[in-house]
């Protein structure tokens, strides 16, 4: 059974609203969750891409260096517990992420060459019986 449900690219940047007007544009894409730090779309073609609000974020500069990180990747799952048990298993880390705000219940890690990604637990979206 697969523990990641699905991937988000997330791109941190200073105004979320407006990247997601471009992308959403380019794609044909619908907003899919909108908070005060966070905007996420779904492409027609299923293509998922977030855009997370960083007030110190500076354009990339690739190929230069500097600043030249800015996306990270974002996992959904069902049992953080469990999928941090997979992640260490593989050789992945836990990162300090204690007081991240939002929506969410999330985790941040560094894969074994040290790049960063979350993994966020999902809410079922079936309405509640009763």
């Amino acid at each position: 059974m697969a523990v990641v449900k699905a991937g988000v690219v997330v791109l941190d940047c200073a105004e979320p609203e407006q990247l997601a007007e471009f992308y959403k544009g380019l794609l044909d894409a619908e907003e899919t969750e909108v908070c005060a730090h966070r905007v996420e779309i779904r492409g027609a073609g299923g293509t998922r891409l977030a855009f997370r609000r960083d007030a110190n974020a500076t354009p990339p500069s690739w190929p230069r260096p500097e600043n030249s990180l800015q996306a990270h990747l974002d996992f959904l799952v069902d049992d953080l517990d469990e999928a941090e048990r997979r992640v260490v298993g593989l050789g992945g880390r836990p990162l300090d992420t204690k007081g991240t705000a939002g929506p969410h219940e999330e985790r941040g890690y560094a894969d074994p060459a040290g790049h960063s990604f979350t993994l966020r637990h999902t809410t079922p979206t079936t309405p509640k019986q009763g």
